[in-house]
């Protein structure tokens, strides 16, 4: 037996990690679930154009943002608010008790999700890019 380390190529590891997805969220977790992970796009069009979108993710009951981006042309004009109301309505069809977003803190993505009635859960210094980032979350039920 032979062991090697490399760095897999794209695509490469996919097989693997979808053949035992299960197995090592509930070794971590120490939580026995059948996990249905999903993501959801959300768009906003103008003219059929994306100005905006929203990347949702959901696993166990809760729901994740990953991304969310409008256009800097189109901002402050209630898009952002109603990508995050559309995503919160998708999460709660799920059962998720709650929704959460990791911003850097002090941002004006922070202020921006503290306005749509999410709550600091906590900071953690220098955690991406060395800059302190803010776990937010907002509960749903």
């Amino acid at each position: 037996m032979s062991l090697e380390i490399a760095v897999a190529k794209p695509g490469d590891a996919t097989a693997f990690w979808k053949a035992n997805d299960r197995a090592w969220r509930g070794e971590l977790w120490a939580f026995k679930v059948i996990w249905h992970e999903q993501t959801h796009d959300i768009t906003a069009t103008i003219d059929g154009a994306i100005v905006g979108a929203l990347n949702l993710r959901i696993a166990a009951s809760l729901a994740h943002v990953e991304a969310l981006y409008v256009l800097p042309e189109r901002r402050g004009n209630g898009i952002g608010r109603a990508l995050v109301a559309r995503s919160e309505e998708i999460a709660n069809y799920y059962n998720c008790h709650k929704v959460s977003v990791a911003v850097m803190n002090a941002s004006p993505a922070q202020r921006f999700f503290t306005g749509s009635g999410y709550h600091t859960e906590a900071v953690l210094p220098q955690h991406t890019f060395k800059l302190d980032v803010a776990m937010l979350r907002k509960f749903l039920l």
